[in-house]
Parts: structure tokens; sequence; C-alpha cells
């Protein structure tokens, strides 16, 4: 069993950036700029935020965050995203989700500009992803896909099953595990309705969980020499941290990890790689790569 080790992966590639910013600017060009705004205080959304911000630090980007309480109107953030749209100093920008109920997540990822959607959440980049033209992936997918790619896991022709159909990593990834740049492998995408759901698993080479489910994969539904790619971030309680939970990913690491090829950690596995991706589209956005 080998594991798959985000953290150092996305330190080594944004020691990378770092060095290719350092060069741009001493060529004359611009330090990317990341804006990221934030609503309420959601305890996830403020760590993701926070880790964000220290990425940018590591990889030479200026950064600015934008604070908004919870009982901001959707008109005001709007008014924000348009502002962010038109400041020719920022290159890309996320709003960080989920937002209060009362704000229609959809339309304000619909009035980001798509040309500074490093997310990759607008429709366009979405579409674009699904038909293999150049735009900024989002970020989990991307991730992943990276990872598959810096440990040389083969994954053309192999059989891949994505547990989860969200918009955020589900559908992506499917879509970009079964184009023959990125994946090129045989994708069957499993979901709550999955009546075959673990005899496919068993016949996977490849599981990418992202369910939401703690322990949802189990060693019963791996083959031996399989690789696990799991995507889950739970928050279990758990009296011996300080914190008082822990993170716990869809599959039941100690079981299933002796039986696979590959299998990546939580933490450490996948959510490093995240952030990593979002600073690799920013960088993109910075040098104009696939947007004049």
């Amino acid at each position: 069993m080998n594991l798959i080790d985000g953290k150092a992966t996305a330190a080594a590639i944004k020691a990378e950036i770092a060095e290719e910013v350092k060069e741009m600017i001493a060529k004359g060009g611009k330090q990317p700029h990341l804006a990221a705004v934030l609503v309420g205080h959601d305890g996830g959304s403020e760590t993701y935020v926070k880790n964000k911000v220290l990425a940018c630090e590591a990889c030479g980007f200026k950064s600015t965050l934008i604070r908004f309480e919870d009982n901001i109107t959707e008109t005001e953030l709007l008014d924000c995203v348009d502002k962010l749209n038109k400041d020719d100093d920022v290159d890309g920008f996320i709003v960080q989700l989920p937002l209060p109920k009362h704000i229609d997540e959809q339309k304000i990822i619909e009035a980001i500009d798509y040309r500074k959607d490093v997310d990759g959440f607008h429709p366009i980049n979405v579409g674009r992803m699904a038909i293999g033209l150049p735009c900024f992936i989002s970020a989990t997918p991307l991730g992943i896909i990276t990872l598959l790619k810096r440990y040389n896991i083969e994954t053309s022709g192999k059989k891949c099953v994505i547990l989860g159909r969200s918009n955020i990593v589900g559908k992506p990834m499917a879509q970009l595990m079964m184009q023959k740049q990125y994946g090129d492998a045989t994708v069957t995408v499993c979901h709550s309705r999955s009546k075959t759901l673990k005899d496919e698993c068993r016949v996977a080479d490849i599981i990418i969980a992202a369910i939401g489910q703690p322990d949802f994969v189990t060693a019963d539904m791996v083959k031996e020499g399989a690789v696990i790619v799991d995507v889950g971030t739970t928050r279990v309680p758990d009296a011996s941290k300080k914190s008082g939970f822990r993170l716990n990913g869809d599959v039941k690491f100690d079981e299933v990890a002796p039986k696979c090829s590959y299998i990546t950690p939580v933490p450490g596995g996948v959510g490093p790689m995240t952030i990593c991706s979002l600073m690799k589209n920013t960088l993109a956005a910075g040098k104009r790569e696939y947007y004049k």
C-alpha cells in the first residue's frame, strides 16, 4: 500500500508556482491577485479561507479578503461581485460557499465574470470543461487529477467508479476521468439511489469517494490492488482532540488501506490539493492563459 501524500505534493506545487511568479515579476509582469469573499462565520468556511490566504502568501500572490455578516442582502453581494468583476487588479476571485439561505447561490455564481471564476463553477467554465476546452476546472477534481498524474497512476482504460454526483466533485470528476487528455478511463457514477453500488465498487480499479458519509466504503467493497481517492471530510466528535472533533473520510481507512495499491488519507490527501489547485487557477488567470 502506497500513501498518496497530498500535503507534500501541494507544498511542492506551491513552491513551483512561487518560482514562476518570481520570474514573472522580475520580467516586469504583474503579481497575480486573488480575492475571496466570505459571508458569515461558518467554521469550515473560515478555515478554508484562512488556508487560501496562507497559500497565496506561499505562492507570492497578492490576496484580498472581503468579509460580510450573514445578514447581507443578495443585492449587496451582487454589487460586491460586480465591483470585483470590474477591478482590473483582481485576476480571480471566489465567493466562499455555502451562502446563507436567503441568497441564491446559483445567481451569485452566474454573476461572476467567467474569466475570473477561479473556482470553476460558472456554467461557461463547466461547459468548456465538459467538451475538453481550456478553462478553469473546479479545484477538487483538478487536485485529484493532479495527484493521479504526479504519482504516475495509470488511468487509461481502467474502470473508475465515482461515488457521488455533486456539481462540485462528482459530475466534473466523471467528465475529467472520461476525457482522453485527463483520465481516459471507463467511468461509472454511483449515488444514493444506485442499486448495484457495492457490485460496481468491487470491480473498480479506481474508486473516487465523494458521497459525504463517514466510513461508507468498507473492505468488502474494494478489490485487491485498487486505487482509492477519499474526498470525504465530515467532522465527527472526538473527545481526544483539542477541537472536540476530527475529520473523517468516506473510506474506512484502517480496513481498506491494506487492500489498496494507492490510497489518500483524510486529512492530508485531497484537501491540500484543492487549495493548491485554486492557486494553479489563479496563476493561469494572472497569465490570461485561458481567456484573453
